[in-house]
Formats: structure tokens, C-alpha cells, sequence
């Protein structure tokens, strides 16, 4: 897989934009806990109070909350009692505790001064206590108790005038360690409170403090919450810019590494000798270009998400529970994380062996579909329709058995997890709720927690999902780097030769032996013969004697095995593959047109080849016939393969497609097969004027096609068994003769052979 990942070089700067906005997209997401926390503990339940600090206090509760310390001179000094006139930073508290229209009497409001968060810390620490047992002795219910313990051992004539005195006003009165002593009971509780209970307790306080001030306590409220959730409402947005490029990116690489792959592929399989190409199918050439490619593909989309936004999410998140929130409930993420480790991992036990297989039964598929479609014509004559569907249904049903194995599997995943997901959430609300009712954990941060939680949980998911897409992904890179590093049999030197000028158009036989590979027997034994410009050489020999393996040899499609295949004077082996085949004009077995139009195939080997030059070619092929038939004449589309022309047509149109190529040489691999005597004659007869100083090569079944020849190849059995002209052959070979008396009579070959 790694080997396959090194083509994302071409997309680097992609790839690090996604990796910078997916830190980005982490960051934001593990932020939005924190402000559902707020919302909920700051903006509801506190009513928009965020700190324990008094932004303002009245003279008289300044007064009152004194009292309860002695540390006057170090809160005092934190705060201003306004007057008459006000500096910029007072009239804007005012305004953020009063609202516009307020008007402050001078000398009864004190306001918070501009400190920062080191004074805010030590101020917080220094007035939380006091400001508790203020608001709560000046509670209705709470100064009724203390006052009816303070009358317990009063006089009778003194109660009535302590029951209508302010109980800070007794408070003062008293001498210190009576006071101390009466405020006992309600200053211990406050001392065993903890640390976060006692803050939030603080500031209800706060609120109290704010509402005797005369402070507009809806609008701080509503404030706070206009404002946090406008700073969630950024934060939300980020991350949907980010998300949206990311996929964007990532789609744009991924289909540029698809791009890649599939050009690599191309241009490999284009260099493979025929050796490489009967060693890859046909069929699973095509797959390893598409479905394994759309694969990896499918893969890169979701592989930079995952493999570097799930870590920070999850690493993140975890931290994020041990600082921000209560961490004692920790142990939950932890049977999360276990739970859906245990479930990933039978599943893809079960399902990894599937995974290989798929791909392999995707190729056998195509395998049989191809082959029908070729086939089709044969079946349908010899009536074969219902065995060949059974055939396509057997090779589908394995695929849909393995794929409906491997779904039902992966459904299994989702529904589980899910599962496990809400246990979770109901656990951590459950263990949560008795936190909040014990009064060691707030609700926000409960919220908070379970946010926290769904985040590392679905971490860990994507994971997953990757740990179950990669296996089919790394099977098609597998089956993409057999291809691309399969090293073809036939390379070109680090040096290569030029041909002898002098031997142009020489085509020699030396020895050559040939056999394919992993073969135990040569299938060429002992070949020598010289083709020479000017003169025409023909093949012939009953089926499998080796006629189309010796031509070919000539533009190296194979490479011979034994002796030396040498043209214009040089070994083929010491020349470079383009040059070699520049010189040469070769005609397939099988005709093969490319989809376009008449034009596009004729001009093949030169696009901008004249068209008095292709119409020539088309004359010489016996072509133009058909071709001025046709309503569009070169301009006539031609389909894939050429299915809209008969076999006939095919072969002209290929033979046109070689001369037109003006070539050395010129090789036809029995490419006369599908023309009828007459226009076989007249397609010889035109050859023989353009080929005057050319070698020509003919392999042939049909003796009538090779009678002129100035000298005719009898193979058998992979080997020479007779060189000469047809007169030469008829008096002196055996084999020559049963070929040619089961195909004319001895009447007709003389006659043909004297003209």
C-alpha cells in the first residue's frame, strides 16, 4: 500500500492543506463541549454570571460583606465607588449591569476596576467566603434562626427591639467572638463545600448582590447567552468550511491518484510483451485498471480524515476529559474504547478472508462476460445460450455470496456499535446525574462529558470503518503493483544499434529457435532463411506449424529464445523496439480497427498524413469500393473493433493501414483469409506495384495467394522442412504438395503457376 501512497507526491500541497484544516477541524470540534458547558452552567443556571467577582456591588452590601472579613483594604483596592463623574471604563459597566438609560447616584455604587486575570484569581479567593456568609445571613429564613438563637437568654423588654434591627446591624454590634461564635454553624458548612460547588455557590450569590444593586440580571443573562452562542454559531462555521474543503481536497486527490494509477497501469500494460500479456488475463487487466483503482480511490477520500483527524480527536477529547470535566467518570471511556475494539476486531476476523477473495472473483466475472460477448455468434449457432447464461449466473452467485457475506457482516457493525454508543451515553448520564445530586459535578459539565465522550467514541469508529475498508484496498494495490512492477521480457539495451543503411530492408533468419515461457519443447526449431527487398516470401504450413510465431519474431513481440534474428543488418535485440518498428508494416491474423472513422484508422501510424496519400492505400487494398459506398466515405465512423464492417472490409482497411505506413517491410500474418479469389488477385496485383523495392513477408493458408512468391517457407511442426519457388516445391516436397493438390488440381496449379 505504502508503495502505491508515493504517487500522492504529485498532490503534496494538497495533502498538507488537508492536514492543516483537519488540525483546524479538530481543534473547533473538541471547543464546542467546552461552550455547551457554559451555556448551561454560565448562562442558565449562573444567569450569564461568569465569575464569583462582583462587577458592581451597592455601598450598603460593600458595607455589609466587610464585615465578614478582614482583609477590607485588599478588596477595596480592587474597586471604585463612583461619582459624580465617570471615566470611560466605569460608564461602560454601568452600562453592561444597568442597561443605557440608567442613571447612577453618586457615592452608592461601587464598580469593579480593569484588572487582569492574576488580581481576578487572588480577589476571587479572597471574597468568595465572605460574600457566601453575607447572602446567606441576610436570607429571610436563615437571619429568622440565628435571630431567635440570639433572644434565647435576651431579656424580654430587649427582643422586641432586636427582632426589628438589621441582622448585619446585631452582627456589628456584637463583640467579635460572639459573633464569631453565633455565624459558627453556617460559616463550617461553607468551609467543607468543594471548591467547584462553592463557586457556583458564590455566584448565586453574585446574582443577589447584582438584584439589591439594581442591576437588569435578564439582560446580563441574555447577553451571555447571545454571546457565547454567537462565538458557537464561528466556531460551527469554521469547521463546516473546513469539513467542505477537506472532503473537496480529498476527493480532488484521490481522483488524481486514480488518474495516476490508471495511466501507470496503461502505459505498462502497452509495454508488456505478448509474454506479460498472456500471464495478466485480458479480463483481470481491465479490472485491476478500474475496480481495484476505484478502490484505492474510495480509500484516499476517507484516509486523511481518519488517519489524522481521529487520532487528534480522540488523544484530544481524552485530554479534554481529564482537565475540563469531572475525570472521575474516565473509566466509562475506557469500556467504550473496549467494547468497540472487541466488536471491530471479531468482525474482521470474519470478514478479512472475504476481502481477498472479492477481487479475485470480480476478474473471474469478467472473465466469463467478456468472453460470452466475443463469443456470442458461436454460441447463439450452436445454440449454447443456457449453458453459457449458467456459466455468467455461477461466476455472479460466487460474487454475490461472498459480497452478501461480507454486508451482512459489516451491517452487523453499525447496529452493535450503536448499541454500545447509547449503553454509554445512558451510563455517563446515570453515574453523572448522582454526581450532580451529590453536588460534586455540574449538569453542563455532565453535558460536556458526554459530547467529549461521543467524539472519542466516534474516533475510534472511523478507525474502524478504515480498518475494514483497507484490507480490499491493500488486496487492489497488491494486484496494482503486480502489474507495475512486472519487468517485460523484451527491453530495449542502455545502448542500442542503428541499422546498416546497405541492408536495407533485409529480414534474416539465422538458426532461430524459439519456445514460450515455462514451455518444455520449442515450438521453433532451426528457422534460416533471408527475406529480401524487392522479392515477396511466403509462410506456409498446416495449423500450429509455427507460421504466425515466425513473423512474429520479426517486430518482436517475442524475443527468440536460440540464433540470431537479424534486420537491415543488425540483431533485433541491439536495436530499440520503436525504431524496429518503424520499418515495419504489419498486418494481424486478426484485423483490428480502433473506434473513429475510416480516416482516423487508415492514418494510424501519421494523423497528419495526406489524404491523396491514404486514398492510394485505401486503391492498393481494394478498400474503396465499400469506402465510396458509405454516405460519409473516410469521414464514415468505424466502431469499437470495428463490429460495423464485415470481416472483409476489416482486412482491407488494416492492409490499407500498413501501406499507407510506407514501410521497409511489410509482413501479412494471413491477411488475405477473408477475401474472395478475385479481390485477393487484384489486391496482389496493386501490392506488387508498391512494393517494388519493399520486403514483402506473406504467411498464407491459401496456395492461389502465394503461387507468385519468389520464395516460399514449408514449416511443420515448428520447423523447415522446404524453401523455393511453387515449381521448385511441387517437384521436390512432399509436404508443399498434399497442401496444395487438397486445395487445387494439378490442372489448376499449373496454370496458375505458369501465370
Amino acid at each position: 500500500m505504502l508503495k502505491i501512497l508515493k504517487n500522492l507526491k504529485n498532490s503534496l500541497g494538497a495533502v498538507i492543506i488537508i492536514v492543516i484544516l483537519l488540525c483546524v477541524q479538530a481543534s473547533t470540534d473538541l471547543a464546542l463541549p467546552d461552550y455547551t458547558s457554559k451555556i448551561v452552567n454560565e448562562g442558565i443556571q449562573a444567569g450569564g454570571i461568569e465569575s464569583p467577582v462582583l462587577g458592581i456591588i451597592s455601598k450598603e452590601d460593600m458595607d455589609s460583606l466587610l464585615v465578614f472579613t478582614d482583609k477590607d483594604d485588599e478588596i477595596l483596592e480592587n474597586y471604585t465607588l463612583v461619582g459624580e463623574t465617570q471615566s470611560n471604563h466605569e460608564e461602560k459597566s454601568i452600562k453592561k449591569y444597568f442597561g443605557n438609560d440608567y442613571e447612577v447616584q453618586p457615592d452608592t455604587i461601587y464598580v469593579l476596576k480593569d484588572i487582569d486575570e492574576e488580581q481576578e484569581e487572588n480577589l476571587t479567593g479572597i471574597i468568595v467566603d465572605p460574600l457566601m456568609e453575607m447572602t446567606t445571613i441576610t436570607n429571610e429564613e436563615t437571619a429568622k434562626q440565628i435571630k431567635e438563637k440570639l433572644v434565647q437568654n435576651v431579656p424580654e423588654e430587649q427582643k422586641q427591639y432586636i427582632q426589628n434591627m438589621n441582622l448585619i446591624e446585631i452582627i456589628e454590634q456584637m463583640p467579635e467572638e460572639q459573633s464569631k461564635q453565633v455565624l459558627a454553624e453556617f460559616t463550617k458548612r461553607i468551609e467543607e463545600m468543594n471548591d467547584s460547588i462553592k463557586e457556583q455557590a458564590a455566584i448565586s450569590s453574585v446574582k443577589q448582590v447584582y438584584i439589591n444593586a439594581g442591576a437588569d440580571t435578564d439582560k446580563i443573562q441574555n447577553d451571555y447567552i447571545l454571546k457565547t452562542g454567537l462565538q458557537m454559531l464561528g466556531i460551527a462555521l469554521i469547521t463546516m468550511v473546513c469539513a467542505v474543503t477537506i472532503m473537496l481536497l480529498s476527493s480532488r486527490v484521490a481522483a488524481k491518484l486514480g488518474k495516476t494509477l490508471r495511466e501507470k497501469v496503461f502505459k505498462k500494460v502497452t509495454s508488456f510483451s505478448n509474454a506479460e500479456l498472456n500471464e495478466f488475463s485480458t479480463a483481470s487487466l481491465i479490472t485491476r485498471s478500474t475496480n481495484d483503482v476505484q478502490q484505492i480511490q474510495q480509500l484516499i477520500t476517507l484516509l486523511f480524515r481518519v488517519v489524522v483527524y481521529a487520532p487528534i480527536i480522540g488523544i484530544g477529547g481524552f485530554i479534554r476529559v481529564l482537565t475540563s470535566t469531572d475525570s472521575s467518570m474516565a473509566w466509562i471511556i475506557g469500556i467504550a474504547i473496549l467494547a468497540i475494539l472487541f466488536i471491530v476486531g471479531t468482525l474482521f476476523a470474519i470478514a478479512m478472508p472475504k476481502f481477498k477473495k472479492l477481487q479475485d472473483l470480480i476478474d473471474k466475472l469478467n472473465e466469463v462476460s467478456r468472453e460470452i460477448l466475443t463469443g456470442l455468434p458461436v454460441i447463439r449457432a450452436f445454440n449454447k445460450e443456457k449453458k453459457e447464461e449458467a456459466r455468467f449466473d455461477s461466476a455472479n452467485k460466487d460474487l454475490m455470496k461472498a459480497n452478501l457475506f461480507v454486508n451482512k457482516a459489516m451491517s452487523m457493525m453499525m447496529p452493535m456499535l450503536m448499541f454500545i454508543m447509547n449503553s454509554i451515553m445512558i451510563l455517563i448520564v446515570w453515574v453523572g446525574g448522582h454526581n450532580v445530586d451529590q453536588g460534586v459535578m455540574q449538569v453542563g459539565d455532565m453535558m460536556a462529558f458526554i459530547q467529549y465522550t461521543m467524539q472519542i467514541v466516534m474516533a475510534f469508529l472511523m478507525i474502524s470503518m478504515i480498518s475494514i475498508m483497507l484490507p480490499r484496498a491493500s488486496v487492489s494495490a497488491r494486484r496494482i503493483n503486480e502489474v507495475l512492477e512486472a519487468e517485460s521480457s523484451i527491453k530495449d539495451k542502455k545502448e542500442t544499434k542503428k541499422f546498416d543503411p546497405s541492408k536495407k530492408g533485409l529480414v534474416e533468419f539465422k538458426n532461430v529457435s524459439f519456445r514460450y515461457p515455462d514451455a518444455d519443447t520449442e515450438i521453433l526449431e532451426d528457422i534460416n532463411f533471408t527475406a529480401e527487398p524487392g522479392k515477396t516470401t511466403a509462410i506456409i504450413g498446416s495449423t500450429g506449424s509455427g507460421k504466425s510465431t515466425v513473423v512474429n519474431l520479426i517486430p518482436r513481440f517475442y524475443d527468440v529464445t536460440g540464433g540470431e534474428l537479424c534486420i537491415d543488418g543488425v540483431n533485433v535485440k541491439d536495436v530499440s523496439q520503436k525504431d524496429l518498428r518503424d520499418i515495419i508494416g504489419f498486418v494481424p491474423q486478426k484485423g483490428v480497427l480502433f473506434s473513429g472513422t475510416i480516416e482516423s484508422n487508415i492514418k494510424y501510424s501519421d494523423e497528419n498524413m495526406s489524404d491523396e496519400r491514404m486514398v492510394e492505400a485505401a486503391e492498393i487494398a481494394q478498400a474503396t469500393e465499400f469506402i465510396n459506398e458509405k454516405e460519409n466515405k473516410y469521414k464514415d465512423p468505424i466502431a469499437q473493433g470495428g463490429g460495423n464492417v464485415s470481416g472483409g472490409q476489416k482486412q482491407r482497411l488494416s492492409i490499407a493501414r500498413a501501406i499507407a505506413k510506407d514501410p521497409e517491410i511489410f509482413v501479412f500474418d494471413d491477411s488475405f483469409s477473408a477475401l474472395d479469389f478475385k479481390t485477393d488477385s487484384k489486391l496482389r496485383e496493386a501490392l506488387s506495384t508498391k512494393t517494388e523495392n519493399k520486403t514483402v513477408i506473406i504467411v498464407a493458408q491459401r496456395i492461389s495467394t502465394i503461387l507468385n512468391a519468389d520464395q516460399i517457407i514449408v514449416l511443420e511442426e515448428g520447423k523447415m522442412v522446404g524453401i523455393g519457388t511453387h515449381e521448385e516445391l511441387m517437384k521436390n516436397n512432399e509436404t508443399y504438395r498434399q497442401i496444395a493438390l487438397s486445395q487445387l488440381s494439378e490442372e489448376e496449379l499449373g496454370e496458375k503457376g505458369g501465370k
